[in-house]
């Protein structure tokens, strides 16, 4: 039985986000699979494109190497999406937000002195996803994140 976007979405969000898992992450992916995305240093241009697990599973891999700035994490019970539907049913647009907790005082170090940088942030994201044989064939970002360093 074919899965459902909305499957499918779960499935790359648990591989990708939650579990910080390239492999698992890139199998979510046809073996052409394009994914465009903001997995390039900060001078690169916008977007770099991947094609192919493999390439897909290097900049994964790279990508989650990467600290927080200000040591944040996310917050996954905090954190939602919502699953738009297209005129085609193998396309559609998720909106994901993602929010970073602070540390509580105010400024991020968790040192309770109040300076620094660390209320909660909301990172908002919208991705176009086209499914194939039950695998991603592309993803693209239409807002870059900026809380990694």
């Amino acid at each position: 039985m074919p899965r459902t976007p909305q499957e499918i979405f779960e499935s790359y969000i648990y591989a990708g986000t939650v579990s910080r898992d390239a492999d698992a992450l890139a199998e979510s992916f046809t073996e052409d699979g394009i994914f465009e995305a903001p997995l390039m240093p900060a001078d690169a241009a916008f977007p770099r494109r991947l094609v192919g697990r493999a390439e897909i599973r290097t900049a994964m891999s790279a990508y989650y190497e990467q600290p927080a700035k200000d040591g944040r994490s996310p917050n996954f019970e905090k954190s939602a999406y919502v699953l738009h539907t297209t005129s085609s049913p193998d396309v559609f647009i998720a909106e994901i937000d993602t929010v970073f907790d602070g540390d509580g005082d105010g400024d991020g170090d968790g040192d309770g002195d109040g300076g620094g940088g660390g209320e909660a942030v909301t990172v908002s994201l919208v991705q176009i996803f086209r499914i194939r044989d039950g695998k991603i064939a592309r993803l693209r970002d239409y807002f870059a994140p900026e809380l990694v360093s």
